[in-house]
């Protein structure tokens, strides 16, 4: 019977802890969303097939317990990616190429925050900053983001 609830308690622990942060493609969606939450919006511009820096910042940032854990509670995650090998929805690729226009992006990766607001029926973006790869681990890129989105708090 022990050996049974200590399964269920590994099972019902390792799921909790699975769940993972959900990036969103659809800017109208996700926008809607950080509205609703009142939660500035993290745009990740990204070329996650061939881009070696945002591989780097996913993997020493982005996909860490501690980002997840600010994330969950300060950010609506959404991801524009510029691949060259895997295939995009058309619909994606020109949004993700419109916005990439918008904030003047000319490389990556670059993470823009901004907080969406809705005006006559139309969607405006104001940018409250952006940063890329930043060398330290997790501690360092939140510092930066910190003092980024603090910038909602002064609005």
């Amino acid at each position: 019977m022990k050996k049974i609830l200590l399964i269920l308690f590994f099972i019902s622990f390792s799921i909790s802890n699975a769940q993972e942060l959900t990036w969103h493609t659809d800017m109208s969606k996700a926008s809607e969303l950080a509205i609703k939450e009142k939660k500035p919006m993290l745009l990740f511009f990204t070329g996650s097939d061939w881009c070696g820096w945002c591989i780097r910042l996913q993997k020493e940032v982005l996909k860490t317990t501690e980002f997840e854990k600010w994330a969950k509670e300060n950010v609506v995650l959404v991801e524009l990616d510029f691949p060259k090998r895997t295939p995009q929805d058309e619909t994606i690729k020109a949004q993700n190429h419109q916005l990439q226009n918008m904030f003047q992006v000319r490389g990556y990766p670059t993470v823009w925050f901004v907080t969406p607001e809705k005006k006559e029926g139309k969607m405006n973006l104001s940018g409250l900053g952006n940063t890329g790869y930043v060398a330290g681990g997790p501690e360092k890129w939140l510092t930066v983001a910190k003092g980024i989105v603090s910038k909602t708090e002064e609005k």
